[in-house]
């Protein structure tokens, strides 16, 4: 039997499955593929076909110096040149590390080559599937901080013994503090392309393709070497006042204290576990503060590995899902950035030059913009999928559709996660250089997270009343006037007529 070993854009490790599967010998086969049909499923942000092509061939070349025999290739899609290597080196069993996504798990299975495919399991993610479900399956509720909690205590993250260094598993409430003030924020670690990546920056210039964003800034890592040096400088130079800020969004702070590592965790470059011991042994050592490492290491051990295993464990159906039956189009301002609402406006025109935003402006704004205005969550999802250099669709399906949207009626999250304009303006200096006035729900100046957020309780209040945190807040209906109510409705109404009958360009 002749083995051969595909390896995927998001698996860019020198341990994963597949390749760990068979006992290291020299010369072993092993392709890697560009598919330009692919990546015309969505428009993706050029930066993201950018870091992945990029990342794909520099680790072809450390595969190369690792003594496989690699094979590399340009293609329109993947069975040809599967088929044609396949055939050129007499392999017998093609294995695969089964892929994080859904979508491209079937199209293997839909392949026919010239072999047996062998779907290795994968070894990405601190939890198995097979682990996920067994803990998922036994138990009523599906709550992230009971998951968190158990991770914690498998693998010993902050513990003392059985119990939680310092006493508490979670210091939330210590990181959420707004913007005031100077903030002094560090800068980001970044890097000048070199020649593998310059080229491949000349390739997505040159393609004749539906693409989206900017593609003269590319700044990310590319390979292992520099993704440590990013974790390296979170630890060193970010961590320590993450906690408190992680939350806030300024104009013209694209980064604040975060991380930037999802692109390279999401891709292989990072394993979770390298970032969690690095940020673990930075509190011992350095007595760092616990809520900053708490938060941070919450995000890879809780909700990046419970986010994952939602995805494997729900029906295949998920992404259909759609529990306020919201159906309004996609604006086309989310491809645009040109928006009268300056908080989206900052947040869209930074994801066109960056290809990210942190997580408190993906859910507070754009998913709860969303959610509120009744935007259709497919749509919204594919955006997502679509802008994001870190998105795949393990990844979009449940933050977008779960917890951004509540269209799962609530399996992942406790409650919509929709806010008025008062939200934004307590977390954000956007709203101080908005045409509309954050304090305002009705009016010409009137905000439309105002009116939007209380159309949409209205519209759904039944539905949110089964909802047993909602119950405060749909109070405030009752203290609303009729026709306060109805000036709110048709607000609604109007914004949206106005948003389908006015000129758009074509989608990128």
């Amino acid at each position: 039997m002749t083995i051969g070993i595909w390896i995927l854009g998001d698996q860019l490790w020198p341990e994963q499955a597949a390749l760990q599967s068979c006992t290291h010998q020299d010369n072993l086969p092993v392709i890697l593929i560009e598919s330009l049909h692919h990546v015309q499923v969505r428009p993706y942000h050029q930066q993201k076909l950018i870091l992945v092509w990029s990342a794909m061939r520099h680790f072809a070349q450390e595969l190369q110096q690792l003594k496989y025999s690699v094979t590399y290739k340009i293609a329109e899609d993947f069975e040809t040149p599967l088929t044609e290597w396949i055939k050129a080196n007499g392999i017998t069993q093609l294995r695969v590390m089964m892929p994080n996504d859904r979508p491209f798990s079937k199209m293997i299975q839909n392949l026919e080559l010239p072999c047996q495919i062998t779907l290795i399991p994968n070894n990405q993610f601190l939890w198995s599937t097979e682990e996920f479900n067994n803990w998922a399956s036994s138990r009523k509720r599906l709550l992230m901080e009971d998951f968190y909690r158990e991770g914690r205590r498998r693998f010993q993250i902050l513990m003392d013994k059985d119990k939680p260094v310092a006493g508490q598993w979670n210091l939330d409430k210590e990181n959420r503090q707004p913007p005031k003030g100077k903030l002094n924020t560090p800068g980001a670690k970044w890097f000048e392309p070199d020649e593998i990546t310059l080229d491949v920056i000349a390739k997505v210039n040159s393609l004749c393709l539906t693409t989206y964003g900017e593609v003269e800034t590319f700044r990310w890592g590319v390979n292992r070497q520099q993704a440590l040096l990013v974790l390296d400088w979170f630890i060193q130079h970010r961590l320590t006042d993450f906690g408190p800020y992680q939350d806030a969004m300024v104009t013209g702070e694209e980064t604040m204290w975060h991380a930037l590592l999802s692109p390279y965790l999401n891709i292989g470059l990072l394993q979770p576990m390298d970032v969690i011991q690095a940020a673990q042994q930075a509190y011992f050592q350095y007595q760092l503060p616990l809520n900053s490492v708490e938060g941070f290491i919450r995000q890879v051990l809780g909700w990046r590995e419970y986010m994952h295993g939602i995805y494997h464990f729900v029906d295949a159906d998920y992404s259909n899902k759609n529990w306020f039956n919201h159906t309004q189009p996609l604006p086309e301002f989310f491809w645009t950035g040109k928006t009268k609402m300056n908080c989206l406006h900052q947040i869209l025109t930074q994801v066109q030059r960056t290809g990210y935003a942190h997580h408190i402006q993906r859910l507070m704004v754009l998913s709860n913009f969303a959610l509120i205005a009744g935007l259709e969550p497919q749509a919204v999802e594919n955006w997502f999928h679509a802008a994001f250099i870190d998105a795949y669709d393990w990844v979009m399906q449940t933050n977008v559709i779960g917890m951004g949207l509540f269209a799962d009626g609530g399996l992942l999250a406790s409650k919509p996660y929709a806010a008025s304009a008062n939200y934004i303006n307590k977390m954000s200096d956007y709203c101080k250089s908005c045409v509309y006035n954050h304090k305002e729900r009705t009016g010409k100046n009137a905000c439309p997270f105002n009116f939007f957020y209380w159309d949409f309780l209205d519209r759904h209040r039944n539905k949110l009343q089964s909802q047993g945190r909602m119950s405060f807040i749909l109070n405030n209906l009752d203290k609303m006037s009729p026709e306060e109510l109805q000036s709110i409705r048709q607000l609604a109404q109007d914004w949206h007529a106005q948003e389908i009958s006015s000129p758009t360009v074509d989608q990128p």
